[in-house]
């Protein structure tokens, strides 16, 4: 419940992060497909909390990598079903360690925009990432926090395409038979908390300037960094 409480917070805050922070601490308790399952639950129920602001302040490539991760999640999905547990969790590990590297990477310059290769692949990518670990955000977050955009663009953006690859997650699992009754369970379990977690980052984004923010979202991924780390060190 803390550690639910917790990453609704970053995502309420950040945009991201929360299936980053929580897929790592849920794989600790219960295997690794099911933790990712009860995180598209999760991130699919609170995508539904004010979905009608965050689409009407995202970017159009917000759709065309949302849409191109629905047709990539069930292949994540099957690579999670048929992956060992334990290299499954050093996967995850490792995912979340990338999502900071990315970040650090030099900005884009002031005036660049992706083209369609480099928003095709993070949709794939994305996708993919949802199915196997529950994590679309390593490639969606460099994609927007690189580049020189305001703080509410970036956030309501990767928003909108979580709720997506949330949904698509959820269905996919369902589809290829990895989901069972317990995931919807322990989601509902979590929800509160989650709720809670959210509005209170929502609340904080809007009194926090942009390069607080910026900071922030560093901060976030270089603590799961640091825990994908730690959890590899233990292996």
């Amino acid at each position: 419940m803390a550690a639910a409480l917790a990453a609704a917070f970053v995502r309420g805050l950040a945009g991201f992060g929360m299936a980053i922070l929580l897929v790592p601490v849920l794989g600790l308790a219960i295997p690794p497909r099911e933790a990712v399952v009860v995180a598209n639950w999760l991130g699919l129920l609170i995508g539904l909390v004010g979905l009608r602001k965050i689409i009407g302040q995202s970017e159009r490539s917000a759709f065309h990598i949302a849409a191109l991760a629905v047709v990539a999640t069930p292949a994540g999905v099957w690579l999670l079903a048929v992956t060992d547990p334990a290299l499954a969790r050093m996967l995850i590990a490792l995912i979340a360690l990338a999502s900071f590297v990315l970040v650090l990477l030099p900005k884009r310059p002031a005036h660049h925009l992706p083209g369609a290769a480099e928003t095709g692949v993070t949709g794939l990518l994305s996708g993919v990432l949802t199915g196997f670990a529950g994590m679309p955000g390593p490639p969606v977050v460099p994609y927007y926090l690189r580049r020189a955009i305001p703080p509410q663009l970036a956030r309501a953006s990767m928003m909108t395409i979580f709720l997506v690859t949330s949904a698509a997650g959820v269905v996919a699992a369902l589809a290829l038979g990895v989901a069972t009754w317990r995931e919807p369970l322990l989601a509902a379990m979590l929800f509160p908390a989650v709720l809670l977690g959210n509005w209170l980052g929502a609340k904080a984004f809007g009194k926090v300037g942009e390069a607080v923010w910026r900071s922030f979202t560093g901060i976030v991924l270089g603590l799961a960094a640091a825990a994908a780390l730690y959890r590899l060190l233990q292996a």
